[in-house]
């Protein structure tokens, strides 16, 4: 039976859906079989955007019309044959999966004080402990403040879940949790201790997440929609960004300018063609802050010239028209809100690190009761990395700042705190494009490689490296403006402990400098290379699929010693095969000898480690085969490294294995060198950048690469 959470809240707005993906999230790293269930939705119609939200999430693989019990009018209508059905519908969903995170109604459509039993006496029926999302606002003032939110006293928030636990028990819910959200962030510690001690022999688990603007922020698509607007000019890519705060100017210019904040949606009288301009000049300055989208409101068409204007405007701020007058405008703006999408990367993300932040997730997956899956899937080693780099944070140089990949991948390292990042490239330039992307990296420092002090700094040291090959201190100073030589300076000199780069360089210009300045480990012949193979349900590690074309047998022990550490590094027990066209002594000639030879250096080098070799892959990857070709083997049929003879039939058989497997390659990653550089391909997607980071990270962490 799989393990469920009931996901419910004891009143509207409390950012239940942030806590449900964050539920989710943490169930998928360590059981590859999460459902997603919605007892309650709105119609059949009208598609339900949380769970939408959810079954976007990686790994989940349910059909929507499954994950639904019944909808809000079938349960007024016949209370009695909804909670049938709703028991019916979410059985066939837990019978496909191990865990299932159900979430509770919405307090739209059924909106009474009853609502939270309602969803109780679902959640006895379904025997699905509950876990209880409180509000650390208040609702009630924010509805009358038009907008504006009051935070909670720790009492309060006490007296609520007092309540909320009371309807629980008379319903003979079990609890599982409490989770208050959007809570006061110098109150967190106050508001647990309220909480718990409403029940301490319980032991309860009770967890606190700060509120967070950008979340509770409307986006501009969600304020276009709201004002039955429609876009006039601007880019399409920023409707995504948030709007934290609203200028209604209906004033003269100069009093317009000095009330602009940061990411505001700036409401303007369509015939105020002045302040319009004075607000795009502005936005494109500099010097006042950046605004996240301008309402035109009025029944009042744009003058032709303005338009001219316009259309050569170099601006991609969003210009929405409406026919509402000012006040409702403003109205509608205050009473849009933030929502949760897949689409939407940086807010996904924020949650996402919110919940990770401040929710004990080894807690929580224990309370539910699943024990660590054997199976790994791509998806769950993913997550590893992550974690495994959150737990350790490290200092990587990104030296491609111009590239729009690196900046969205930068603010997704950065809200889940992956890492701390120096991204390369001019401040304003690079903050400016991240800004129009919508993408948050204020937490990263930007550095210019062509900074006079770094670039004095590094030509010394560099013109020191490279003396004996003739550099001087004016040759060393042109090349270590070069981001690849300048961000490979960084790590060695300590100013970052790892560097990511590839996304708009070749391979040799990015590791190239780390061959010259950062160099090998003692007793490491080669830098080499080796992908991550994460296949349905395990991972394995191939070697050198990427830098060395045609290595010696010395090359190749050195290549496979390399390996097995690596594998190590990433918590894969190392069995390693030495991987060539014949098995044990059934095959001669130079290529099979080499292998051989290489097999007798590894087990002279490094004895402890399980190596075979010669031997075909399908002796090393499949029992039954390593039965009948080596029966005697400790590695035949169980191999964890694969040591490939040379560059060709590396670089085609993880290729092959990519596409006809299905198997995420995560790679090259790079190893041997002192300090960890990795690469990059210039088709790498966000996602392959994130992961190269908490790679590199990792390594850092066991001091080299």
């Amino acid at each position: 039976m799989a393990r469920s959470i009931y996901i419910t809240s004891a009143e509207g707005h409390t950012g239940k859906s942030t806590i449900a993906l964050g539920v989710l999230d943490a169930l998928m790293r360590v059981t590859p079989r999460v459902g997603v269930f919605r007892p309650i939705a709105r119609s059949v119609t009208e598609r339900d955007e949380i769970l939408e939200l959810l079954l976007a999430h990686d790994g989940v693989h349910l059909d929507y019309d499954d994950c639904i019990g019944v909808t809000y009018d079938d349960v007024r209508q016949d209370p009695e044959h909804a909670l049938a059905t709703i028991v019916a519908r979410f059985k066939a969903v837990e019978a496909q999966c191990d865990a299932v995170v159900i979430i509770g109604s919405d307090y739209t459509d059924v909106a009474s004080p009853a609502e939270l039993g309602v969803n109780a006496r679902i959640a006895a029926n379904l025997a699905a402990p509950v876990l209880l999302v409180l509000s650390g606002r208040d609702q009630q003032r924010a509805a009358e403040q038009l907008g504006t939110t009051t935070a909670r006293t720790p009492a309060a928030v006490g007296q609520i879940a007092a309540l909320a636990l009371a309807e629980l028990d008379q319903e003979r819910a079990e609890l599982f949790a409490v989770i208050v959200n959007r809570a006061d962030p110098d109150e967190l510690d106050a508001i647990v201790d309220a909480v718990r001690g409403i029940r301490p022999e319980k032991g309860t688990p009770v967890w606190a997440l700060p509120e967070d603007r950008t979340l509770v922020a409307p986006s501009i698509r969600g304020i276009l929609a709201a004002v039955d607007g429609r876009l006039l000019k601007g880019d399409e890519a920023r409707l995504g960004r948030e709007a934290l705060s609203i200028v209604v100017a209906g004033m003269s210019m100069v009093n317009v300018l000095p009330r602009i904040t940061e990411e505001s949606v700036v409401v303007i009288p369509a015939d105020r063609t002045e302040v319009l301009l004075a607000t795009l000049l502005a936005d494109a300055s500099g010097t006042f802050p950046r605004v996240s989208g301008i309402i035109l409101n009025g029944p009042f068409p744009l003058p032709e010239p303005i338009v001219q204007l316009l259309d050569g405007f170099p601006s991609g701020v969003p210009i929405i028209a409406t026919d509402l007058g000012t006040y409702d405008t403003a109205v509608r703006v205050m009473g849009a809100r933030g929502r949760l999408s897949a689409d939407a990367r940086g807010r996904y993300d924020r949650a996402l690190g919110l919940f990770q932040e401040h929710v004990d997730l080894g807690e929580l997956v224990t309370q539910v009761g699943l024990a660590e899956s054997r199976v790994v899937t791509p998806l769950m080693f993913e997550y590893g990395l992550i974690e495994r780099a959150r737990a350790d944070r490290r200092r990587i140089v990104l030296p491609e700042g111009d590239d729009d990949r690196i900046l969205r991948a930068a603010a997704t390292l950065l809200a889940r705190e992956v890492a701390d990042l120096v991204i390369l490239g001019d401040e304003q330039a690079v903050r400016s494009r991240a800004a129009e992307l919508g993408v948050d990296i204020a937490a990263a420092e930007v550095i210019s490689p062509t900074d006079p002090a770094h670039v004095e700094r590094f030509a010394a040291e560099y013109a020191r490296l490279r003396a004996h090959k003739g550099i001087t201190f004016a040759q060393a100073a042109d090349t270590v403006t070069d981001v690849s030589y300048f961000g490979t300076m960084m790590v060695h000199l300590g100013l970052a402990d790892g560097m990511v780069s590839g996304a708009a360089h070749t391979t040799a210009h990015t590791i190239r400098p780390s061959f010259e300045i950062i160099k090998t480990k003692p007793g490491v012949e080669v830098v080499s290379s080796v992908f991550l193979m994460a296949l349905a349900d395990r991972v394995l590690v191939y070697g050198d699929c990427a830098v060395i074309p045609d290595p010696t047998s010395t090359q190749l022990a050195d290549i496979a010693v390399s390996s097995a550490a690596t594998a190590r590094q990433f918590g894969i027990d190392p069995r390693v095969a030495m991987l060539s066209y014949s098995t044990g002594e059934s095959g001669s000639g130079a290529d099979v000898d080499k292998v051989r030879e290489a097999t007798a250096l590894v087990r002279e080098r490094a004895p402890e480690l399980p190596v075979e070799g010669p031997i075909q892959y399908d002796a090393a990857a499949d029992a039954a085969v390593a039965r009948a070709k080596l029966p005697d083997s400790a590695v035949a049929g169980r191999a964890t490294v694969f040591v490939f003879p040379d560059l060709n039939t590396g670089n085609n058989t993880y290729k092959a294995v990519q596409r006809s497997a299905g198997a995420v390659a995560i790679g090259p990653v790079l190893q041997g060198l002192n300090k960890p550089i990795n690469d990059l391909s210039r088709g790498a997607l966000v996602d392959d950048i994130v992961n190269t980071v908490a790679i590199t990270a990792i390594q850092a962490q066991g001091g080299g690469a």
